[in-house]
């Protein structure tokens, strides 16, 4: 069972629906300095139950600092943040007890085992389970290292341990900043499958933090991009790359027989040209540039009347090509 679920506490207006649930992160014109520095500036954003949302920037940006004001480790100087219907400044053990947290270097004992470790915080946390922290150390593929002291494990190593303790108390609320650093392409699999699988099938709600961007387009249903302690956008991924365009370009798998190697125009054989910029690339494929996604179908057609056609994959609205697209427009504003 969660712990916390109190979106609707005395005192605190119920949230407003996202995705047909209500926000348990709620953070609104939230201001932190250092100094003379903002390092987060009026930012807002809002997480809804059981979602997992992609906190994503340039380094600087503000993401950790942000992660640290949710945990009630960082008080802010202006706005309002709320967590499973609680204030991290008033009521910092009540949010506590509802999250885990993974930061990039977690907070582990060198000198003690990994099993010492999770039965000394479960401990902590009041864990009833006496077969937790067995229960994860299998989990997280560390059984044969458990009675090794932590200071010998690699990075990647104590990464599974740090997201293992995170998870000791069964928290409704994860806040992890750069889970998947120092891992193996197999660690890296296991431990996004892992948070796939608790916000689907548990409910957790999850505040995921990388500057891997592919990995979190395998788990994230939106994101808030910031920079400069701001947000840019926020919003699933097609609304953003919806609100900020790029060229639109299509690299087709084919044995259409274009014959330039470089740019050319595709006139196509039905007759009446289209007009397509086109490019061979390596292995069949050729590299469409066409005014607007509404085009694809059009290319095909043409295409399928005189070749075959294997593939289509339309670039430039991955994640990292929108985050490009919003980060790098926010430089020439």
């Amino acid at each position: 069972m969660h712990q916390v679920r109190q979106v609707n506490s005395p005192g605190i207006s119920r949230l407003p629906l996202l995705q047909g649930g209500v926000a348990v992160i709620r953070v609104e014109a939230v201001t932190k300095r250092y100094g003379e520095q903002k390092a987060v500036d009026g930012l807002s954003f809002q997480v809804a139950d059981g979602e997992i949302l992609g906190l994503i920037g340039p380094n600087g940006a503000g993401k950790t600092t942000t992660i640290r004001m949710l945990c009630g480790v960082v008080r802010p100087d202006a706005g309002r943040i709320m967590v499973g219907g609680y204030d991290p400044e008033e009521q910092g053990d009540k949010v506590r007890s509802a999250i885990g947290v993974l930061t990039e270097t977690a907070a582990l004992y060198p000198n003690l085992s990994g099993i010492e470790n999770l039965r000394f915080f479960a401990d902590l946390y009041g864990v009833d389970d006496p077969h937790r922290p067995d229960q994860l150390i299998d989990e997280f593929g560390l059984a044969e290292h458990k009675n090794k002291k932590v200071g010998k494990y690699s990075t990647g190593m104590k990464k599974r341990l740090g997201l293992a303790k995170a998870l000791l108390h069964r928290p409704s609320i994860l806040l992890l900043d750069e889970p998947t650093s120092g891992l193996d392409p197999a660690g890296i699999d296991m431990v996004l499958k892992e948070i796939a699988r608790l916000s689907r099938e548990k409910g957790v709600t999850v505040v995921l933090c990388s500057h891997v961007l592919h990995q979190l387009e395998t788990v994230c249903r939106r994101y808030v991009v910031i920079k400069r302690g701001q947000a840019l956008a926020q919003g699933t991924l097609s609304e953003l790359a919806k609100s900020h365009p790029g060229p639109c370009v299509v690299e087709v798998e084919t044995d259409y027989p274009l014959e330039i190697e470089k740019d050319s125009v595709f006139e196509g054989d039905a007759g009446g040209g289209i007009g397509f910029q086109a490019k061979r690339l390596p292995n069949a494929l050729i590299q469409f540039t066409l005014p607007s996604r509404d085009e694809v179908p059009k290319l095909v057609r043409k295409l399928s009347q005189t070749a075959r056609v294997y593939s289509v994959t339309l670039k430039g609205e991955d994640l990292q090509s929108v985050y490009f697209r919003l980060t790098e427009g926010a430089n020439n504003e």
